[in-house]
């Protein structure tokens, strides 16, 4: 997608990708779809991703061009720092010291660029006694405390995908930080670094059941909570066909909702917040869902305020009736995935194309590149594809 064609509210703005996994790449992702021009900077040589996604599916280049450089060379450094130089924002997201060694670290290229913000994403932080060790989601989010409360309240904690600590911790804390250092350079005139570290996002997503802990309405255990599925109004419950439904009428008005559609008995409506009946409770609720078929009960609860919903499959929520209605999903040749959010207004994001396969002269004519440049810059094994 040109420059010219691009419509969401970040359009103008220049970022560099430095290629990796994980979080920095669905930044990446996001922030092209918002309209940024995103350029994807991978070293010449580096292995394929070991996911193996053919490039028609592999989210971690679409929506952006990529330039291979020989970062070794002194042709291809004074090539990135020209590149950065150009950029309103570079992420990255390799250990501590990494971009320092190749000569890319945010004391020279803010020299360059006074203007750059300069993001950075990692587990542990830029500093600390963790940082220079490897770890992915689940080693993050054992030690923020939060997977310690994921699970069954008799089994062991439960990895939640990697959706906590790379992607809500991760992604999302590092374009909420880019972004208001780009507010921040609007009065400013200034970039500054942005540590973004998954061990911290993940804690500050937990900011309110520690809040509650403090407040003794949390106990430091697995499904004796109210969120954690320790109360019989918000968990899940299997239905006749061995699917499921969520319930979760935590409030006296929707749980009276959801007791008379049920039904449940008045002893247990009228009695939500009894701890002493919850394990009757649960019982009681467990023992009518198993009555029907997961589909059945949606057609009960569909239209109404009781918090009831049918747990779909990956396959299955693109083609719920809600999903639909809103095109919350968009289909690309075998690629179904989410539409991009959030929606803006007047400035509408616009979902990523394909992944270019090309050369890296396209890429590089975002920095005034010439063609014939890049091309000399390719001949000589500066760039490469």
């Amino acid at each position: 997608m040109g420059e010219e064609e691009r419509t969401g509210p970040l359009r103008g703005l220049k970022v560099i990708e430095m290629a990796g996994l994980g979080p920095v790449p669905l930044a990446a992702l996001i922030l092209a779809e918002m309209g940024a021009t995103v350029v994807r900077v991978a070293r010449l040589g580096a292995a394929a991703s070991f996911l193996g996604l053919p490039p028609e599916l592999d989210l971690d280049q679409q929506g952006r061009g990529t330039v291979k450089i020989d970062l070794k060379s002194p042709d291809g450094m004074a090539l990135m720092r020209e590149l950065a130089a150009g950029a309103d924002v570079l992420i990255e997201g390799f250990r501590p010291g990494v971009m320092e060694r190749l000569g890319l670290g945010p004391d020279e290229l803010l020299e360059a660029n006074p203007a750059l913000v300069y993001g950075r994403m990692t587990g542990f932080g830029q500093e600390g006694p963790l940082a220079a060790r490897a770890g992915h989601d689940l080693t993050y989010l054992a030690l923020s405390g939060m997977l310690h409360a994921i699970g069954p309240k008799d089994g062991k904690p439960v990895p939640p995908l990697n959706l906590v600590a790379d992607y809500g911790g991760g992604t999302m804390f590092l374009i909420s930080g880019v972004l208001a250092a780009l507010f921040e350079r609007s009065r400013s005139g200034k970039g500054q670094v942005v540590d973004a570290a998954m061990v911290d996002g993940a804690a500050t997503l937990g900011s309110l059941p520690y809040a509650m802990l403090a407040a003794g309405l949390w106990r430091d255990r697995r499904g004796s909570n109210l969120l954690d599925s320790g109360t019989p109004f918000y968990d899940t419950y299997e239905t006749s066909d061995g699917r499921h439904i969520a319930v979760a009428c935590l409030e006296p008005q929707f749980f009276a909702e959801f007791a008379k559609l049920l039904p449940l008995e008045e002893r247990f409506s009228r009695a939500q917040y009894d701890v002493s009946l919850w394990s009757e409770m649960r019982d009681a609720i467990a023992d009518r869902v198993a009555q029907r078929t997961r589909d059945e009960w949606w057609e009960v609860f569909a239209e109404t305020d009781a918090c009831v919903a049918p747990v779909l499959s990956m396959t299955e929520a693109p083609a719920h009736p809600l999903n639909l209605a809103r095109g919350t999903f968009r289909t690309q040749g075998r690629l179904t995935r989410a539409a991009p959010a959030p929606r803006f207004s007047r400035s509408a994001s616009a979902p990523a194309d394909s992944a270019k396969t090309d050369d890296g002269v396209e890429a590089l004519a975002v920095f005034g590149v010439s063609r014939e440049r890049a091309e000399a810059l390719a001949r000589s094994g500066t760039i490469g594809g």
